[in-house]
């Protein structure tokens, strides 16, 4: 079903024009506070598909699915609401560098100087191929990147019929695409790079690098440097406890690992804490987290903390 899935997605794509939106950019938020941007919404024209809708947005594609549930990705009713996922917990870690959620199926690269993050969608390793997680660093950029493929997927392409190179120079079918930056970890296998297909981002399709659209990877290639911290982690579930007091939890569907496993998605223990000492319910919470749509939701408000 997910191949099945992978190949219409691709096949919608590639009918999609080129122009899209620049990533999302937004100030650190105030002290104690984890959620930037806002919900946006948009009103479904005939002909669209969620896939276009996404480029549009800059947004993934299974992002997008997640925060509508039951809409036709590839059929959406002219006149519908789609929710735009552009309100976002940022993940539980050092605003420095680059950070990678698989989950969300996003990365972020902070500037603390500026007090800025800035939010891009990411294609990630597909199952049997998981990308893994690591704290490391950038340890080379390439510019216009020749492909050296490993002999595992040279072996995959055979097994296809394809007959892959050693090396595969760059140009317009090199699928690194123009800009590539090496991670330190393990022997350098792992990328952050760019593409020369039409599609891909927001899905779990790649050998095990993290694939970017290629205005987005020529963006953080420009803006990164050799030796800047990487950060990728799989965390399914983030909370975050508001200067207000209201309290919001963003839950996203957990990955399948190469041994058919998912994550076992529970309440944050900090969260659960919090529940217990207001004698608050934790109904709303499972109820999103069972729901998986990767949206900012709020649990309990100030309101109901002065009830209490």
């Amino acid at each position: 079903m997910w191949s099945r899935l992978v190949r219409v997605v691709a096949i919608v794509f590639l009918t999609i024009p080129t122009t899209v939106a620049l990533a999302a950019t937004y100030q650190f938020p105030i002290e104690g506070s984890q959620i930037v941007g806002r919900i946006q919404y948009h009103v479904v024209k005939k002909g669209e598909s969620l896939a276009g809708i996404a480029k549009q947005y800059d947004v993934g594609f299974l992002s997008l699915m997640a925060a509508n549930k039951g809409v036709d990705p590839f059929l959406p009713k002219p006149g519908y609401v789609l929710t735009i996922p552009t309100r976002i917990i940022l993940p539980n870690v050092p605003r420095e560098g680059v950070v990678i959620n698989l989950a969300e199926l996003r990365l972020y690269y902070f500037e603390p100087d500026k007090q800025i993050v800035h939010i891009f969608p990411v294609g990630i390793g597909r199952i049997g191929r998981d990308t893994p997680e690591m704290e490391t660093t950038i340890s080379q950029k390439r510019a216009n990147p020749t492909w050296t493929p490993p002999e595992s997927i040279r072996k995959e392409y055979l097994a296809k019929g394809v007959t892959l190179p050693k090396i595969v120079p760059s140009g317009p079918d090199n699928p690194l695409g123009d800009y590539a930056l090496r991670l330190a970890y393990g022997v350098g296998d792992y990328l952050i790079h760019g593409t020369n297909k039409n599609f891909g981002i927001g899905l779990r399709v790649s050998s095990g690098c993290i694939r970017m659209e290629p205005k987005d990877i020529k963006w953080l290639f420009d803006h990164s440097v050799v030796g800047e911290k990487v950060t990728i982690i799989d965390e399914p579930v983030k909370m975050t406890l508001e200067p207000d007091r209201s309290v919001f939890v963003e839950a996203h569907e957990p990955l399948t690992r190469s041994d058919g496993s998912k994550k076992i998605l529970r309440i944050p223990q900090e969260l659960r804490w919090w529940l217990d000492e207001f004698h608050i319910s934790d109904d709303k919470v499972k109820a999103v987290i069972l729901a998986q749509n990767g949206v900012p939701v709020e649990v309990a408000n100030p309101e109901l903390s002065q009830k209490l």
